[in-house]
């Protein structure tokens, strides 16, 4: 089992495809709650194109989970440190959910080790506070958090991560059409997702530092995705002005499971762009 010891943390990663790879390394950064497997229906496409680096992040399945609570710094952190001792810096770097808010924090603290960065719905929701125009979605989203903080706080690991997927990520009655094993894995890494709402600095980013990426950055979101995530994308995109954005239609949170081809033709199709630039 290939781990690497980052921060002090052990973490379980994997690689696929060749250092030879026409695009050269991309790094895919998973959200809450899952873990490297939430990238298997595009791993083996986009390996024909990449090397392809997945991992869990500390605090999920087979990575160490540290005593003390995690936040979204550290998770930064660590991956620079993991690219950075993989030598494959720079690299493309794609995240869906928290996993694109780690990677648009590193984007800002260290630009020197991307290629590009995609970032699918990042839960940034601290952004729409200052917006009058996204009030509504920013209540909303709270109400929910709140829910399932509660479940969380109280131990029904379970019933914590159904009421997510439900309310928050997929939509009513999600959770029960969800493997067993993907539905076991959420709740093993409840704990980890109660860390991330427990951080002050979790649901937002310094855009003053993110508007000086220097290098090309692709945004996304889903036409079936509840308002709140949408809103996010549009203040980010507001601040990185040079951003490309791109709504996967038919799609919601999690389209590297639910549309995989075209997850995969968006992402390959903007980082061979960047390639051709740079070459």
């Amino acid at each position: 089992m290939p781990t690497a010891t980052v921060n002090g943390v052990a973490l379980y990663w994997e690689s696929t495809g060749g250092n030879d790879a026409p695009n050269g390394p991309l790094v895919l950064v998973h959200g809450s709650w899952n873990d490297h497997h939430s990238w298997d229906a595009v791993v083996p496409t986009l390996a024909r194109s990449f090397r392809v680096i997945t991992y869990d992040r500390r605090g999920h399945s087979q990575s160490e989970r540290p005593t003390t609570p995690g936040s979204l710094a550290e998770d930064a952190a660590d991956l620079a440190a993991l690219i950075t001792s993989l030598g494959v810096a720079p690299a493309h770097v794609a995240g869906t959910s928290f996993g694109g808010a780690i990677a648009l924090r590193l984007a800002c603290e260290r630009p020197d080790l991307f290629r590009s960065v995609a970032a699918h719905e990042p839960p940034l929701f601290g952004l729409l506070a200052n917006h009058p125009e996204t009030r509504a979605p920013l209540t909303a989203v709270q109400e929910r958090i709140a829910v399932v903080a509660e479940r969380l706080k109280a131990g029904d690991m379970e019933a914590g991560a159904r009421e997510f997927m439900e309310s928050i990520a997929l939509g009513p009655g999600e959770w029960d059409r969800l493997p067993a094993q993907v539905q076991r894995t959420f709740v093993f890494n409840a704990p980890t997702f109660l860390d991330e709402l427990l951080d002050p600095d979790g649901a937002i980013i310094d855009v003053r530092a993110l508007s000086t990426f220097p290098h090309p950055a692709l945004l996304t979101r889903g036409t079936l995705s509840p308002p709140f995530f949408p809103a996010v994308v549009a203040v980010l995109a507001g601040a990185l002005s040079h951003a490309e954005e791109y709504a996967f239609a038919g799609a919601g949170h999690v389209p590297q499971r639910s549309h995989p081809d075209i997850y995969v033709e968006k992402i390959t199709e903007f980082a061979s762009r960047v390639t051709s630039h740079r070459t």
